[in-house]
């Protein structure tokens, strides 16, 4: 009789060690004027912090470009502006990124959606990475028009959604499963 792995034994916990990046939860250099924080936890389905787990944000800049070639907007206007962070979580589940707050960008119809940042997530016992999307709580009108959160709207709230300001910076949290679950997207 043989036991097959449990999905916590299955990957991790090796992130800290094998995908640290140094600077990566800042997505604009040090002291770059109009720089938010956005943090957070990360907790499991139990409530309880995950200790190691990574977090990867992708996100266009203040004018809605991103820090890519194939944007057909043309390429960033903001000297170190990267679009991509990257942190893990220390022993209190908890995280946080430095960049600027996104502007609009077109969805696939040329519509634009509410300033967001794509996130991706990386924990033990995840097999592939979970995504969501962080909006900002402060762009009332912005969120009641954007696509998606419109469509998440018709099936559950939003409110995981959401970043809220809370004198720091705006708070995320993310919780991957329970009764606060956050929206995880099938990409």
């Amino acid at each position: 009789m043989t036991s097959a792995p449990t999905p916590s034994q299955t990957v991790g916990p090796f992130f800290a060690m094998a995908l640290s990046w140094g600077d990566g939860q800042l997505v604009v250099p040090a002291g770059t004027p109009g720089v938010i924080r956005i943090h957070g936890t990360v907790y499991d389905g139990a409530g309880a912090a995950v200790p190691d787990a990574i977090i990867e944000t992708w996100q266009a800049d203040p004018s809605g470009r991103f820090d890519h070639p194939d944007d057909p907007r043309g390429p960033v206007q903001r000297s170190g502006f990267r679009g991509f962070g990257r942190c893990g979580t220390d022993e209190e589940g908890r995280w946080e990124i430095q960049t600027l707050k996104p502007g609009p960008v077109p969805d696939w119809s040329g519509a634009p959606q509410a300033p967001h940042i794509d996130v991706s997530l990386f924990a033990r016992g995840v097999l592939r990475r979970l995504a969501t999307r962080i909006y900002f709580a402060d762009e009332e009108a912005a969120n009641a028009a954007d696509p998606v959160l419109c469509a998440v709207a018709r099936s559950r709230s939003t409110e995981p959604l959401l970043a809220a300001g809370d004198g720091q910076g705006y708070r995320f949290d993310i919780h991957l499963q329970g009764e606060r679950e956050s929206v995880f997207f099938d990409v």
